[in-house]
């Protein structure tokens, strides 16, 4: 049976925006949400970027059932896995039992702020490996000291820790990601309907552990309406492959976003009032293996698909 959850979108919201938000998602009866890590939007069209972990702050105290992770946090180059780690730590105690940390291998948009190299893919995989080893290592409570291939830590410990401690979640599309997530994670995190990335997580230690799909709509009283939006909002996931990786600006993806037509987009994000395009969407998650699906909802109308959703999406699931 697929679970579904709300996205916090980061890139498009202030942070009392939400936390409002994920306030009306509880009500609504979503069981859990994701709110993304960035230091830059991914577009100048989306306008904002608060501090993820200040804006957990404030829904740890405005919700009470609502579980909540990082959709995902990059813990390799902008931030410190030590750091991380007390971070997660800290709000995991403010919210018990209720909060997971998502990690990935990050974008270049966010990462290269600290003007430190941006490595290739499988150098951020084993460096990702590298920092949730450290992270599990501090939340054992002594001391910590790591000289390890690209992280230290000399003499760290963390005296505020949660009961329980909260899981660890892997961003993966391809497979290789995904076989990391398998060896590494208590969890999947992806951003497709992906067989594969679900059958290589499988086969390298997931089995029997959650799998997290985010999918993109835009629910507007037209098809045409919610596709403008999207267009306008979150142009940038109609390019394809790796680019949206390899690009450093919001300029940059406002330009690239300039490629992406209604048509191309209507093929990716599901747009429009029609309730069955959304169940078939959901269902393809579901026949690829994903048992919670979380629903990210392009631009200002939140409100519009809360109650949307609230009819037409959680009655079934």
């Amino acid at each position: 049976m697929v679970q579904l959850g709300y996205a916090l979108s980061s890139e498009e919201f202030r942070p009392n925006d939400l936390v409002e938000n994920a306030v009306k998602a509880e009500r609504t009866g979503f069981g859990f949400a994701l709110i993304s890590d960035h230091f830059h939007p991914w577009m100048d069209s989306q306008g904002q970027s608060p501090f993820v972990w200040s804006t957990i702050g404030g829904i740890a105290q405005r919700t009470s059932q609502l579980q909540l992770g990082t959709g995902v946090t990059a813990p390799i180059i902008r931030i410190h896995p030590a750091i991380i780690a007390q971070a997660a730590a800290t709000v995991a105690d403010m919210m018990p039992g209720r909060f997971f940390l998502g990690v990935g291998t990050g974008e270049l948009l966010n990462e290269h702020i600290t003007g430190d190299h941006w490595p290739p893919i499988e150098l951020r995989q084993k460096m990702l490996a590298e920092a949730v080893g450290i992270i599990r290592d501090l939340w054992q409570g002594g001391y910590t000291t790591v000289e390890g291939d690209y992280f230290t830590v000399d003499n760290a410990r963390l005296y505020t820790l949660p009961d329980p401690l909260p899981e660890i979640y892997v961003a993966a599309v391809g497979a290789n990601s995904a076989r990391l997530a398998g060896k590494i994670g208590d969890g999947l995190i992806s951003v497709a309907p992906s067989v594969k990335a679900v059958d290589a997580f499988t086969k390298a230690g997931g089995k029997g552990k959650p799998a997290f799909g985010q999918m993109t709509v835009c629910w507007a009283k037209t098809e045409d309406e919610g596709l403008e939006t999207a267009v306008k909002q979150w142009g940038y996931s109609g390019l394809p492959g790796q680019i949206p990786s390899e690009l450093a600006l919001p300029r940059y993806f406002q330009e690239a976003a300039k490629l992406v037509t209604k048509e191309t987009m209507g093929k990716s994000v599901v747009c429009g009032p029609d309730p069955e395009r959304y169940h078939q969407q959901i269902k393809a998650f579901a026949d690829a293996g994903f048992d919670h699906v979380y629903i990210h909802q392009i631009g200002p109308d939140q409100d519009g698909f809360i109650e949307f959703a609230k009819k037409e999406l959680l009655p079934r699931y």
